[in-house]
């Protein structure tokens, strides 16, 4: 969750490995609260990216958070 109020303007970014962008899943303004974002493991092209790890992320605002997952196909 990203604490405030009103409206954040919040971009959710997928990188693999090496640092490139795969893919932006959302960037676009939200209200504050808890919000379900799914990636359907296709990059920007609409490619399907393999299996692997890959790192994840969010800018809201002030908050910055990368965290990592692992797509399995």
């Amino acid at each position: 969750d990203v604490a405030g109020s009103g409206n954040q303007r919040v971009k959710l970014t997928i990188y693999d490995l090496l640092g490139r962008q795969i893919r932006t899943l959302v960037n676009a303004s939200y209200l504050a609260g808890r919000h379900v974002v799914r990636w359907d493991g296709r990059d920007g092209r609409g490619n399907r990216v393999a299996s692997g790890v890959y790192f994840c992320r969010l800018e809201a605002g002030s908050v910055r958070l990368t965290r990592r997952m692992v797509l399995l196909q």
